[in-house]
């Protein structure tokens, strides 16, 4: 089942990160319930709703709100985000959010950074700055401005 799975996962049938899954120790989930098949639809299904839909603009978005949106158990929808795609809710919204930002920062000079952090559904300045610098090791005006002068 492993080599099946990994064998997937190589080939490129599934579009997913497989490195966060322990099936010789799966203790968590063990009453879930969760096939593979299901995880795998689950996992299209969450990429869908951020790429898709833009599910990360919610400002108010939580794991909640993405499960019921693609119509999927909270838990099981957990489980796939840490299993099988190895992150949690908010860190894979932030990634979205955050790769969305790199984005229009560099595409939209005119747009302050506080309009585009609002834009791709932050609410505190703090926890952008943050997510941000997290993410790429710059803060926003810093990533404008070197990304901008290096082109």
């Amino acid at each position: 089942m492993k080599r099946l799975i990994q064998y997937l996962f190589s080939s490129g049938h599934v579009a997913m990160d497989y490195n966060g899954y322990d099936a010789e120790n799966p203790v968590k989930y063990e009453k879930s319930g969760l096939t593979l098949q299901e995880a795998v639809e689950i996992t299209n299904e969450i990429k869908m709703a951020f790429e898709q839909d833009n599910l990360h603009k919610n400002n108010a978005a939580g794991l909640a709100d993405l499960s019921k949106h693609i119509g999927r158990d909270r838990y099981k929808v957990s489980q796939v985000l840490n299993e099988y795609m190895s992150s949690n809710f908010y860190s894979l919204l932030n990634q979205y959010r955050i790769a969305e930002a790199k984005d229009l920062l560099l595409s939209k000079p005119f747009l302050s950074v506080k309009a585009i952090m609002y834009e791709v559904g932050f609410n505190s300045k703090t926890s952008f700055y943050s997510a941000f610098k997290k993410e790429t090791g710059l803060s926003p005006n810093d990533f404008r401005s070197f990304s901008l002068y290096a082109s």
